[in-house]
């Protein structure tokens, strides 16, 4: 199969994004698995699903939980076997649903026996699989330059075996690959491929914008908190060993690939997706996720006219560009109550779901966004397991004024909330495991589950399931214009969507309060039809109304 035949079917997916670790467990260890996974296909199909987005499964120490790789090749023994990952594959191509794996290859782990061999001596072959520099000053303990990690501390680690340091953008147990060499571009163009033979229909990229560093690795432009991004940000070749991969791999196969676009904006997007640049076929921009926080982590006041502006500054993209359409996943905290109170959860989410949905790209549902999981309340330094919450605690504590407000800000930004296991019922450890899970399980999962959304016609759970079989084949989401209405307005998110002779026009309330709404005169002379809404009270057919606390509608409009 070669690029000219690619069917670009990932812009009539449904993706749901499954965190191995949370999301069942079949055996009772109290870590999610394959088979677990398994015997949740019929739930997702019933969803509505037809594409997996599936969290590293490979071998892993788990330093980041899995985003630590030490083999490409094979599966982590807590999660199974290759044979249970091709019982899984069979199962979701036979229910119609597509999978496409993480593909983490800015780094590996330090426990991947490339890097074994790497540190073992300067001589060895794998030596320039990595990044490897003297140190500098007199006795060469400083590090090389003044990079940072991503999470926290000096980028670099110093390696008595050779008396020299490492880089690491990351974790110090995730050293970067050394993309200037062509033996490892050629090592990871097989690594995809021996995926693809296997079956998988795409790749999510992680982290892929940083694989290309600057000549000579300078010094960054001093930051207090993050140093030297722009020397490593879509560096000097990254679009060529883009394109490379992309034809080496990406294209040989009727492939879907999503990068994670850190840096990525409006001005530069066009250039990274492209559908005749040939490298990445989407992207996961985050933009949007800044609107409630300064710097990922600090939270700040929600800003509608900031979120609106991003949205539809994308929705603008050239057609042959592709959006990504996502409120959650893995690093970030729950969507509730980021954007609305909790009290009204049922509406807020329904809400969300409304206004993501309708634009146009490819929409993602992380587990259990689709039953309304919230964050933990109360949540407690000591219940941290994700890597950065921890090294975040860890500095506060040298600071003892800042620890009340690093906890505070953790309550509401860490990546832990979005960890916890999967709420299937009721009963103990919400179904996840008869076992101890990994993690805490949110005390609330006795409200909220999947069990009991079923049961509840008016559930969020259910509410997805008609909002997906709405997007199915509809041409209007898929493929008409966007035009954003209202822009001042502090309440209310209200856009078009438009195709030949026919209109959505969509609205969404973000506030706890009412807000008023007035038919713009364009379209008082169309007829109208209600789509989908988040109450029962929202009128048949179109007019100047009184919107209700996180109200959110749809309406068809004709000549």
């Amino acid at each position: 199969m070669t690029k000219d035949v690619k069917t670009r079917w990932y812009k009539d997916a449904v993706f749901y994004q499954i965190y191995p670790r949370s999301f069942c467990d079949s055996n009772g260890d109290g870590i999610g698995d394959i088979q677990g996974i398994i015997s949740k296909l019929d739930y997702l199909k019933d969803l509505g699903i037809t594409a997996v987005w599936l969290s590293p499964c490979y071998k892993s120490p788990n330093d980041d939980n899995g985003y630590d790789i030490s083999n490409y090749r094979d599966i982590m023994d807590e999660f199974g076997t290759l044979d249970d990952w091709k019982q899984m594959i069979d199962g979701m191509h036979q229910r119609g649903i597509k999978l496409v794996m993480d593909l983490v290859v800015n780094h590996t782990s330090d426990e991947h026996e490339w890097f074994k061999q790497s540190r073992s001596s300067k001589d060895n072959p794998y030596r320039d699989y990595y990044i490897w520099r003297p140190g500098r000053g007199k006795n060469g303990k400083k590090p090389p330059n003044n990079w940072t990690s991503r999470f926290s501390g000096s980028a670099w680690e110093y390696d008595e075996t050779t008396n020299e340091f490492y880089l690491h953008l990351f974790s110090k147990k995730q050293p970067d690959l050394n993309w200037d060499n062509p033996k490892v571009r050629q090592e990871v163009a097989d690594i995809c491929n021996y995926w693809f033979e296997l079956g998988v229909d795409g790749f999510r990229c992680d982290v892929i914008t940083y694989i290309s560093k600057t000549e000579g690795l300078p010094d960054g432009k001093f930051n207090p908190i993050i140093c030297g991004d722009e020397k490593f940000v879509i560096g000097p070749h990254y679009h060529e060993y883009m394109h490379e991969l992309n034809q080496r791999a990406f294209s040989k196969y009727d492939s879907m690939t999503v990068g994670e676009g850190q840096g990525i904006t409006v001005s530069n997007a066009e250039s990274i997706v492209a559908e005749d640049r040939e490298e990445l076929d989407c992207i996961f921009t985050f933009e949007h996720q800044e609107a409630d926080a300064f710097m990922t982590v600090i939270p700040k006041k929600f800003n509608l006219k900031k979120w609106k502006s991003i949205f539809s500054s994308w929705q603008a993209l050239p057609d042959n560009c592709w959006n990504s359409l996502f409120i959650e996943n893995h690093d970030y905290p729950r969507s509730l109550p980021r954007y609305g109170k909790l009290e009204y959860r049922k509406y807020v989410a329904k809400m969300l779901a409304i206004c993501i949905n309708f634009m146009k790209g490819t929409p993602y549902i992380y587990q259990g966004q689709e039953i309304g999981m919230t964050n933990i309340a109360g949540f407690k330094p000591k219940d941290y397991v994700d890597i950065v919450s921890k090294n975040i605690y860890k500095i506060a504590k040298f600071f003892p004024p800042l620890i009340p407000v690093v906890v505070w800000a953790l309550q509401k930004r860490a990546r832990d909330h979005a960890r916890v296991p999967m709420q299937w019922n009721a009963q103990e450890n919400a179904g996840f495991t008869t076992g101890t899970p990994w993690m805490m399980v949110n005390p609330n999962y006795k409200k909220i589950n999947v069990e009991e959304s079923l049961a509840d016609e008016d559930s969020i759970l259910n509410f997805y399931k008609k909002i997906n079989k709405l997007r199915l084949g509809n041409k209007i989401i898929k493929e008409g214009g966007y035009t954003e209405l209202m822009h001042d307005n502090k309440k209310l998110f209200v856009y078009t969507r438009e195709l030949d002779d026919k209109k959505y026009l969509v609205v969404c309330n973000y506030s706890s309060k009412c807000a008023t709404f007035k038919i713009p005169d364009e379209f008082k002379e169309l007829k109208s039809n209600l789509v989908i809404s988040n109450y029962p009270s929202t009128p048949t057919v179109l007019q100047n109304t009184k919107v209700l606390p996180y109200e959110a509608f749809v309406y068809e409009l004709t000549k």
